[in-house]
């Protein structure tokens, strides 16, 4: 056995830690190793991608942002138990694997600080990250703030001092460990600066930690900044909210793209300020001379949102999606005792992979009965690899099946889903396609009508279909 194999055995069997960095809404193309954008500047999330590994095919299991938590936590496809989109994603039911707790169970330290957000989520339930296996946690409950939290502001009576619009900016009270307290630092850093602490801790008692840092970074609305960071920027201060307004569509499309006076400014300041907290975290790493014994991995949750002033081109569509820009992702993962500086698949991964990657790194084991979609990520790392042959995407009114080449996009045609396609173009402006569309990828990106292949190549669209079928019938519970 040479050198590198030794290595590589004795870090895959000695519990690596494990950084696992989620963001909101990052848009695909807002990375400035990319350099599509003068104005992005993410030197930290350079850093990790010079440091190590590019999925270049990344994916997420849904284009917004609660059934895809839910995939995420639990390896597994969520549509399982019925989690399609807003009105019926939810975490996960008894009979599934939970990843903090498999890891806890293995010996880790695991602690969360961030948004949540599975579903309908409520203080004390099985959701929340103090009830489904993290020792140590800091968090905010976006379904009481109509699926954000507030930037600047959380107090435990919040609709008592700001009214309704305390729910519509997400100003309730934030959680640590289950309790409700106040917060009144920028969730960016108050995250970070926990994350930190955390990690520090666990190190100092040479324990393996789980770390997951969910920061609401960058969902909308970005101009919730500190004023020295306005200043520092030349941004106007952006009037909060209304009062007095008290129709949610009305107020909502005032406040997004196109109607935000410097709205991508905004995003992309915010853009900043999480990347320095991902590089506190890394500087961290190289203080306590943990990096070889670190694996990193960072991704958002969905495809950017033009609503909120992300980018996602050379992608076609935005989140809420099944086009690339919805579910397509950064996706990146360090570990330089073991990837490659600079290394890149085109591999198809996705964000149900983390959870059979974290747990075979950690040694831990899980039941056979227990459902588990992804697969386990190590083997990319040594350059043996091989993705998933195919992926498969479904919120109820819109499906898609992507292999490595190929992708079939059907909107349904009854009047449900139409409806929601009329929905998305008028609140997000974002249009989710119509009817059934093929799209040859291995040589271009876009996915517009005129790209379209599907009288081109009605057997293979044909072959595509059964194959979701065949999905559907392994996955979806029976009714």
């Amino acid at each position: 056995m040479g050198n590198k194999e030794q290595t590589m055995e004795t870090l895959f069997g000695s519990q690596p830690n494990i950084l696992f960095i989620l963001s909101d809404d990052h848009g695909y193309s807002d990375l400035s190793f990319y350099d599509r954008d003068e104005a992005v500047h993410t030197p930290n999330l350079d850093r990790l991608r010079n440091s190590g590994m590019l999925f270049e095919q990344g994916f997420v299991s849904a284009p917004i942002c609660s059934p895809s938590r839910a995939g995420l936590i639990t390896g597994s496809h969520q549509q399982r138990w019925g989690a399609e989109w807003f009105g019926n994603s939810k975490f996960a039911p008894e009979g599934y694997a939970i990843l903090p707790e498999v890891l806890q169970q293995a010996g880790y330290q695991t602690g969360y600080f961030g948004k949540v957000h599975y579903g309908p989520d409520v203080p004390g339930g099985r959701s929340c990250p103090d009830q489904h296996g993290f020792d140590t946690s800091f968090y905010g409950l976006a379904a009481q703030g109509m699926g954000r939290l507030h930037y600047m502001t959380h107090v435990k009576d919040a609709e008592v001092v700001y009214g309704e619009a305390a729910n519509r900016h997400g100003m309730h009270a934030m959680y640590e460990n289950g309790q409700a307290v106040d917060c009144h630092e920028h969730l960016t850093f108050e995250f970070g600066k926990r994350a930190k602490a955390f990690m520090e801790t666990s190190i100092a008692k040479e324990a393996p930690y789980f770390c997951m840092v969910a920061f609401n970074a960058v969902h909308n609305f970005a101009w919730q900044l500190p004023q020295e960071e306005l200043d520092k920027r030349n941004l106007p201060v952006y009037p909060d909210f209304d009062p007095e307004t008290d129709t949610y569509l009305d107020w909502y499309d005032g406040a997004i793209s196109p109607n935000l006076p410097n709205g991508r400014a905004y995003y992309l300041a915010q853009l900043e300020l999480m990347d320095q907290e991902i590089g506190r975290l890394l500087d961290t790493l190289d203080e306590t001379e943990t990096k070889e014994q670190t694996i990193v991995v960072y991704l958002t949750d969905n495809g950017g949102s033009s609503c909120n002033y992300g980018m996602n081109a050379p992608l076609t569509g935005t989140k809420y999606s099944l086009f690339e820009g919805g579910i397509r992702v950064p996706y990146l993962v360090s570990w330089p005792s073991v990837i490659p500086a600079g290394k890149q698949t085109n591999e198809l991964a996705s964000s149900l992979d983390l959870m059979p990657t974290f747990a075979y790194l950690a040694g831990a084991t899980i039941a056979l009965e227990v459902p588990i979609d992804g697969l386990n990520l190590v083997p990319h790392f040594t350059g043996e690899g091989k993705g998933h042959e195919a992926l498969y995407f479904d919120t109820g009114f819109q499906w898609s099946v992507r292999t490595k080449d190929w992708k079939l996009h059907e909107v349904h045609s009854d009047e449900d889903s139409q409806n929601a396609r009329r929905i998305m173009k008028q609140v997000e402006h974002s249009d989710i396609g119509q009817g059934q569309s093929l799209f040859q990828l291995n040589e271009r990106v876009t996915e517009n009508p005129v790209d379209n292949l599907l009288t081109v190549y009605p057997e293979r669209a044909a072959e595509m279909t059964r194959m979701y079928e065949s999905w559907v019938q392994n996955i979806k519970p029976k009714k």
